[in-house]
């Protein structure tokens, strides 16, 4: 899924410009002064805060503008979860603050009464460096691929930033499977085949298949107007009766990328838990289209959401009941679905946003067919597999006119997949990302071959995928 984030709009605020001789900073105080701060913006004290500075703080700066402030930038972040010092200088002290939904910088100034002369908070950047010894594999460097795999795979691993990575590669009909780092900081546990991750946007290719099967069927068409199939009290909407089912799943409807009323009781770390069909409904009756349907490509978790829940109310099941009944359990894709078993659970992994930072993993309600699903490179494997070849009829019709090309401008689209050319062959790919998550699968149905890569980390890995892929065609 094309990463969707919420960012509070944080701007550098020194809080007082006046010209002080700074005191000499006073390390032993700059813990404590850290806790208090900590305890009053999470109990939202502007006054206390205030407080806190010396005089000419004081005088410098009006305490209106102070609150007005913390009420717009700092407070919706949420309480402040984690704390660690940032090791750059002495003076000023810096701090990184990890709030529920967001990181800040904090840096201060303390007078020699331990008193704020001076505080700043600016948006916090990690500091990218390599590990300090090579992570540890489960690739034995018995075969070329396998170096070339490691080499590749290092470039990525070896970072500061990255946990784990898990990577399969089908060739000449043999699967081999490769992992990396830890499925979690500091568990030295290596992740496996069978280790779980959010796959996000691949998502979307389940959404395609589910819906060539019931086009197959004949339950639906791809030039249907959407108002076909939703309620009747979205009619009113004009806009509405220009999209078709193909526009939303080659991401031609016009759509905006996430719904307008998206942020609406929005958990910024768990963005999609709370969006159900409700809020989906009520967003559509008064949306705009960007773009005329069917004319221009723009990228939209909200029409392939959209889909999945057409796609429900035509079959009278759930989305996850689909992937179940329609693709996973044809296909023997046991640890493959929205929602984890306990069993399941020990084998998912903990996931890491661009910093490296421990988050949440992202769960979906109404929009479940954009970017719900978890997985594992083993059956994304078996998936791939059955995309280039399979002998259960039904999936096979359905795999076939998910690769038929509805878009051939820039990029070239079919259903769900996106379509690469090189060299005059044809390559099906969709990536993936959450809060903490990215993952790529790419396939070749002539050369029969295909390359998954999965990472718990929110730094992309296109380009493993890619790397790899050139090696082995």
């Amino acid at each position: 899924m094309k990463l969707f984030k919420v960012v509070a709009s944080i701007v550098l605020l020194n809080l007082i410009s006046l010209t002080v001789t700074a005191q000499a900073n006073q390390p032993q105080k700059s813990d404590s002064v850290l806790l208090v701060i900590k305890q009053y913006i999470n109990e939202h004290n502007t006054v206390a805060i205030y407080e806190m500075g010396n005089e000419s703080f004081r005088k410098g700066f009006d305490k209106e503008k102070l609150g007005a402030f913390f009420e717009k930038e700092i407070y919706p972040l949420g309480k402040i979860r984690q704390s660690s010092p940032i090791v750059l200088s002495q003076n000023p002290e810096k701090y990184k603050l990890q709030f529920e939904s967001g990181k800040l910088e904090f840096s201060f100034l303390l007078d020699k009464t331990g008193k704020f002369s001076s505080f700043t908070f600016s948006p916090f950047k990690a500091v990218i460096t390599s590990k300090s010894v090579p992570a540890a594999t489960s690739n034995k460097l018995s075969t070329v691929l396998d170096k070339q795999v490691d080499s590749i795979a290092r470039r990525y691993i070896q970072k500061s930033n990255t946990v784990g990575l898990s990577i399969g590669v089908l060739k000449d009909g043999q699967m081999k499977t490769y992992g990396y780092g830890e499925t979690s900081k500091g568990s030295s546990k290596l992740p496996d085949a069978n280790t779980i991750f959010e796959i996000g946007s691949i998502t979307k290719t389940f959404t395609a298949t589910i819906l060539a099967h019931y086009i197959n069927e004949g339950k639906i068409s791809l030039i249907d107007p959407i108002i076909k199939y939703l309620p009747d009290s979205l009619s009113a909407n004009s806009e509405l009766h220009k999209i078709t089912i193909l526009n939303l799943s080659n991401h031609t409807s016009g759509l905006p990328t996430i719904p307008g009323n998206f942020a609406n009781k929005m958990n910024p770390a768990n963005p999609y838990i709370h969006y159900d069909e409700r809020l989906l409904f009520a967003g559509l009756r008064t949306c705009k289209l960007t773009t005329a349907p069917g004319t221009v490509y723009a990228y939209s978790n909200l029409a392939t959401g959209l889909l999945g829940v057409i796609l429900e109310r035509i079959s009278g099941k759930t989305y996850e009941q689909l992937v179940k009944k329609l693709i996973t359990v044809p296909l023997h894709m046991h640890n493959t679905s929205q929602r984890l078993t306990p069993q399941q659970n020990k084998q998912f992994v903990k996931v890491y946003d661009a910093d490296g930072d421990e988050i949440q993993p992202w769960d979906f309600n109404a929009l479940a067919g954009c970017g719900s699903l978890r997985s594992t490179v083993n059956d994304l494997l078996l998936y791939a597999k059955a995309n280039i070849k399979s002998d259960y009829v039904p999936l096979s019709n359905s795999f076939t006119l998910t690769h038929k090309v509805t878009y051939s401008k820039d990029p070239v689209v079919c259903l769900g997949w996106h379509l690469f050319q090189e060299d005059g062959a044809s390559y099906y790919w969709h990536n993936g990302g959450t809060g903490g998550s990215r993952s790529y699968l790419i396939l070749n149905t002539e050369k029969k071959i295909a390359v998954v890569v999965l990472s718990n980390s929110n730094v992309g890995v296109d380009d493993i995928g890619i790397s790899i892929l050139r090696k082995i065609i």
